[in-house]
């Protein structure tokens, strides 16, 4: 019976929190115009956290380079289990147009696992709730 409610309340209040590994800001005002009342996230029970010890899911944008990827590994560390990753915007993805520079890593897989890839350059905030909506379904089909 408790194990349903976590699995209820999991999928129900999705909290995120953000970690900017070096972007030119474009995901990142992008992430910020699907919390705005426009697009309300909140509907789905998505809640921007500042802490990672409270959230579930970790929003990266940016090229992950070598010099983010110890404190993108150390934040993924502190979120508690179950937790998931969404990778958003073409650099998080795949590097982009940083791929094959000598700082940089081919993408955030490269040091955590990203369950869901947003790409674009940036992507529109509907792409980033289709993304969260896709995780949400991945997480109830997990069962």
């Amino acid at each position: 019976m408790i194990k349903k409610l976590l699995e209820w309340a999991r999928t129900r209040s999705p909290w995120v929190v953000h970690f900017n590994s070096g972007s030119c800001n474009g995901c990142d005002i992008e992430i910020v115009a699907a919390l705005t009342p426009r697009f309300d996230v909140e509907r789905f029970g998505i809640v921007l956290k500042g802490s990672p010890r409270h959230a579930d899911v970790m929003l990266v944008t940016g090229p992950v380079n070598h010099h983010s990827a110890e404190r993108l590994k150390k934040v993924y560390d502190q979120m508690p289990s179950p937790k998931f990753v969404i990778a958003i915007g073409s650099c998080a993805c795949s590097g982009c147009v940083f791929r094959g520079c000598y700082n940089n890593l081919q993408g955030a897989d490269a040091v955590v696992p990203v369950d869901v890839y947003i790409p674009g350059c940036a992507p529109r905030p509907d792409a980033i709730i289709g993304g969260v909506v896709k995780l949400i379904k991945k997480i109830q089909g997990a069962k």
